[in-house]
C-alpha cells in the first residue's frame, strides 16, 4: 500500500483572501488534473471556506504535491505538507471538528460525505483513502456522541450572528437582511430564530427557498430582483450564497446609502465571497467576512477547551486503530499477491506436467485431476505458514517484515 500525503491551505494560516487566490477552477476539474498525474493512484480534495486540502495516495506524493502548490501559486507561509500518519491524524481532527475555525462545528462532516462522494463519482478514491475517509466519518460521529463539543452556538452561520451581537449590542430593534436559503443561511437563521429581531428579510435567487426559510424565521421572503429595496432598509446584511460572483457590488451598496444617515454592517460568510471588498471604503459602512469571526471561535474555544481535551484522546485512539487497519490491509494485498503468484506458476507448471506424461500416452480425466490437485496442495501448503507469519506481522506492526516479502518474492506492493 502507498502512503498518503496531503497538502494544507487553512484559516490558521491563511487568510480568506489567500485562499482564493490559492484555488484556481472546477472541484471536479481539479480532481482529475491531480489523478491524470501517473504517479498519483488516488486522489480527493476537501474545500471548504476555511480550508483547502489536497490528499493523494502516490509513491512521490509530498514532491509531487509541492510542485502542484507552485503551480497554483500559493505562497509557502499559508500552506502545510504532511506525511502518511500526520495526514491520517490531521483528517480525523477535522471530521472532529478540532481543525475548524468555529471548534465543535457540525456542518464539516457533511462538507466531509459530500467531498467525499464528489471523489468516489469522479474515480478518483481508491481503497486508501476510502478507508481514511470512512474512519474520519466514523470519528466525526463518535467524538460529538460521546463529547459535548458541538453544544451550543458552533457553526459559521451562528458565529456571524454572535459577531454582530458583539457590534450592535442588541438586535431587539433592528432589520436584518439574509441573502441565501443554502445551509448556510439555514444556520444563520437557525442562530436568528432566538434574538428577538424586530424584522427579517430573507433573499435568494429561488424565491420558493426564501420562503421556506422565512418561514421558519418568522420573517418575510423577497423577490431577489428586488434586493436592492430592502437593502436600503437593513440595518444588516448577512450574505451566504454560492454564487461564483459578487451579489452585492460597491455600486449597489452606494446606492442604497444614498439619502441614509444610519450604519450598514454586512457580514460576508460565503466562499467564494459575496460581497465586494471594495464597499469597506463606503462611508457608514462596516464590512466583515469570515476572517472577523476568529475572534468569535476563540472565545469559543475556550468554552470547548475541556470536550476538545476528550475529542482529542478518541482521536489518538482512532488513529491507532486505523494504522493497524491498514497494517492488515497491506498484508491482505501482500498475501493476495503471493497466492496469485503461486496460482500461475501451479498452472506453468502444471500443464509442463501434463504435457510430458502425454508424449508417452492420453491422460485421462482421473490423471488429470489428481495431477492438478497435487500442484494446489503442493502450492497452497508451502504458503500455509508464510500466511500465518505475515498475518502475525501485521498485528505487530511489522513494516520491515511486510516490506521484505515483497522484495523476497518480487511482489508489486505500490498499489
Amino acid at each position: 500500500m502507498t502512503e498518503i500525503s496531503s497538502m494544507l491551505i487553512t484559516h490558521v494560516k491563511a487568510s480568506i483572501e489567500e485562499m482564493e487566490r490559492s484555488w484556481h477552477g472546477d472541484l471536479e476539474k481539479v480532481l482529475k488534473k491531480l489523478y491524470s498525474h501517473e504517479l498519483v493512484y488516488e486522489c480527493a480534495i476537501l474545500k471548504t471556506c476555511n480550508r483547502v486540502e489536497i490528499y493523494v495516495v502516490s509513491p512521490k506524493g509530498s514532491k509531487m504535491l509541492i510542485d502542484f502548490a507552485k503551480e497554483m501559486g500559493v505562497p509557502d507561509k499559508i500552506v502545510d505538507f504532511y506525511d502518511h500518519e500526520d495526514s491520517l491524524r490531521h483528517l480525523l481532527r477535522v471530521a472532529s471538528g478540532l481543525e475548524s475555525m468555529i471548534v465543535g462545528e457540525d456542518q464539516i462532516l457533511g462538507q466531509i460525505k459530500e467531498l467525499f462522494n464528489i471523489a468516489k463519482k469522479s474515480g478518483t478514491i481508491g481503497k486508501t483513502l476510502e478507508t481514511a475517509f470512512n474512519k474520519a466519518i466514523q470519528v466525526g460521529k463518535r467524538v460529538r456522541n460521546e463529547t459535548r463539543i458541538n453544544k451550543g452556538s458552533v457553526s459559521i452561520g451562528s458565529a456571524a450572528v454572535e459577531l454582530v451581537e458583539d457590534i450592535l449590542k442588541y438586535l431587539n430593534n433592528k432589520t436584518i437582511l439574509v441573502i441565501g436559503a443554502g445551509t448556510m443561511g439555514f444556520l444563520v437563521a437557525r442562530a436568528l430564530a432566538h434574538k428577538n429581531v424586530n424584522k427579517i428579510f430573507v433573499a435568494n435567487r429561488t424565491f420558493e427557498r426564501a420562503v421556506r426559510l422565512a418561514v421558519e424565521l418568522c420573517g418575510r421572503a423577497v423577490p431577489y430582483e428586488l434586493m436592492n429595496n430592502y437593502l436600503k432598509i437593513s440595518d444588516v446584511v448577512i450574505s451566504a450564497t454560492s454564487a461564483p460572483h459578487y451579489v452585492l457590488t460597491k455600486k449597489m451598496v452606494e446606492s442604497a446609502m444614498e439619502g441614509r444617515d444610519k450604519k450598514l454592517l454586512l457580514v460576508d460568510i460565503a466562499d467564494p465571497r459575496d460581497i465586494e471588498p471594495k464597499c469597506a471604503e463606503i462611508p457608514n459602512v462596516e464590512l466583515h467576512n469570515i476572517d472577523s469571526l476568529k475572534i468569535i471561535s476563540d472565545r469559543n474555544l475556550q468554552r470547548r477547551i475541556e470536550e476538545a481535551k476528550k475529542a482529542e484522546i478518541i482521536v489518538e485512539e482512532e488513529l491507532k486503530l486505523l494504522k493497524a487497519q491498514y497494517k492488515r490491509q497491506k498484508a491482505d494485498k501482500i498475501l493476495k499477491d503471493l497466492y496469485s503468484l503461486a496460482e500461475s506458476i501451479k498452472k506453468r507448471e502444471q500443464q509442463k506436467a501434463m504435457n510430458k506424461l502425454s508424449a508417452y500416452h492420453t491422460l485421462g480425466e482421473i490423471e488429470q485431476e489428481v495431477i492438478s490437485d497435487l500442484c494446489h496442495s503442493i502450492a497452497y501448503k508451502i504458503l500455509a505458514e508464510p500466511t500465518k507469519v505475515l498475518r502475525n506481522a501485521a498485528e505487530h506492526n511489522d513494516e520491515d517484515f511486510l516490506n521484505t516479502t515483497i522484495k523476497l518474492f518480487g511482489l508489486d506492493g505500490s498499489k
